[in-house]
């Protein structure tokens, strides 16, 4: 992909820095008080946005300007900041009285953030309809204790991607479309091929596929009181299923110590049948390993059976979010609406190879992708993996809403679920180990 994957991978560990943001919040006035000026003395948006530059620059410029042309007397000055950078570079800038008056964060800081009063609720601000412009489960990712703290903008869904080959040497038509169907396939795979059927990592501070795998398979993670809900009938099936499978070899070893890239690494050698992936993947396993991507597939994503989330696939949102600290808030939101309109979203996402949270926007690009799926080759192979990963929308749902603390939710659950697989307590004592470890880091934080 052309937006870099830790994008929706790495998560901040926000929770000290957001009580400090929310303590200088006093530093600046609150919404709609006072002014920021600009250079020739009109009203100026700061705007931060995170890796876009240089590969972005005209669009966002064009955006910038077109805004612009429509607000006289009014200014946006964009910022585009390194991922690694922003938390240092947002703490500082609120204690230089120069914080951001819209920022594009991903959605576990926000949610910190949000979670100290650092965010403005943007609610009062928004003009009428502005929800029904994005598509719903979405929008509604971005709110928090009843206050809309986010602008959806770029969306990103992971589908399955298949060695055809070595689904043909295992006798599959294709990969199982429910979790499962997963122990009889991988076992078919590793027994007829030697290889494995599928890579998902347990290591902590990784991959959040594996907690969104659990909320598909029936684990509702914790309750209104944030307690763990997990140590459940469905939570212990979940553990005994995961333990289960890794104990019998039908995983490979290093999910316990290894990444998600270990997962591309054993894909591109042949050594893996599946791999969970955005669509332009494609694109870097034809450069990368062509023969492997001569024989790739794309296919719709693995996902539950039962229950609420029935054929329901994880989504992934990049948010705008507005600093309580802003002076031209109200600006800011109308800049954010602008940025995230259907046009602009759907310009984005043609260069970017990004999903649109737009639903008129993502209706426009399903309709391309529908014609562009008929080019035939390597090119049309990828725009059908698009046009899958847009379908795959119309059922995608944000499975691990992105609350306080849920890097360290991720950290119990993976640590005690490594456990498990080892061998060295049983899957049932490893879950309720990691939910008493939960509750008690819950009550101290939440009482």
């Amino acid at each position: 992909m052309l937006i870099p994957r830790r994008h929706l991978l790495k998560l901040l560990a926000a929770g000290s820095a957001a009580t400090t943001l929310a303590a200088a919040g006093c530093m600046r006035q609150g919404p709609g008080g006072g002014s920021a000026d600009g250079p020739a003395g009109g009203t100026e948006i700061n705007f931060w946005s995170l890796d876009l530059a240089p590969k972005f620059n005209d669009t966002i410029k064009a955006v910038i300007a077109a805004w612009e042309g429509q607000h006289p007397g009014m200014r946006v000055r964009w910022t585009d900041v390194p991922w690694a950078q922003v938390e240092r570079k947002l703490l500082a800038a609120v204690f230089a009285r120069t914080a951001p008056d819209l920022v594009n964060l991903n959605p576990p800081f926000a949610a910190n953030l949000a979670s100290k009063g650092g965010l403005l609720d943007l609610e009062p601000l928004l003009p009428p309809g502005a929800p029904q412009g994005y598509l719903p489960a979405i929008w509604q990712a971005g709110r928090q204790q009843g206050q809309q703290f986010a602008i959806p903008w770029y969306l990103t869904v992971r589908i399955s991607m298949a060695n055809r080959r070595l689904l043909q040497q295992a006798g599959c038509e294709a990969p199982p479309r429910h979790w499962r169907q997963l122990p009889a396939f991988a076992e078919r795979i590793k027994r007829r091929t030697g290889r494995y059927a599928l890579f998902v990592t347990a290591v902590p501070d990784d991959s959040a596929e594996l907690l969104e795998i659990l909320v598909q398979m029936g684990v509702q993670l914790l309750d209104e009181r944030r307690r763990a809900a997990f140590d459940s009938p469905a939570g212990r099936q979940a553990f005994g299923f995961w333990s289960d499978l890794y104990r019998r070899g039908l995983l490979p070893q290093e999910v316990v110590s290894q990444g998600y890239r270990r997962a591309i690494e054993l894909y591109q050698s042949g050594d893996l049948a599946l791999v969970a992936t955005g669509p332009d993947f494609l694109r870097n396993l034809q450069t990368n390993a062509p023969g492997i991507a001569a024989v790739t597939e794309p296919h719709p994503p693995i996902t539950g059976d039962s229950g609420i989330r029935r054929g329901v696939s994880n989504v992934a949102v990049m948010n705008l979010v507005v600093p309580r600290q802003s002076a031209v808030a109200a600006a800011a939101v109308d800049f954010g609406l602008f940025l995230t309109n259907a046009a602009h979203q759907l310009a984005f996402a043609e260069q970017a190879r990004v999903l649109p949270s737009s639903s008129l926007a993502l209706a426009q690009l399903q309709r391309q992708l529908d014609r562009e799926a008929l080019i035939p080759g390597a090119e049309g192979l990828v725009h059908r993996a698009r046009l899958l990963s847009a379908q795959t929308l119309n059922r995608a749902q944000v499975l691990v809403p992105a609350m306080p603390g849920v890097k360290r939710l991720q950290a119990i659950v993976y640590t005690q679920l490594q456990r498990a697989m080892l061998g060295q307590v049983s899957s049932d004592r490893a879950l309720a180990t990691a939910a008493a470890e939960w509750n008690l880091y819950a009550k101290a934080r939440w009482p």
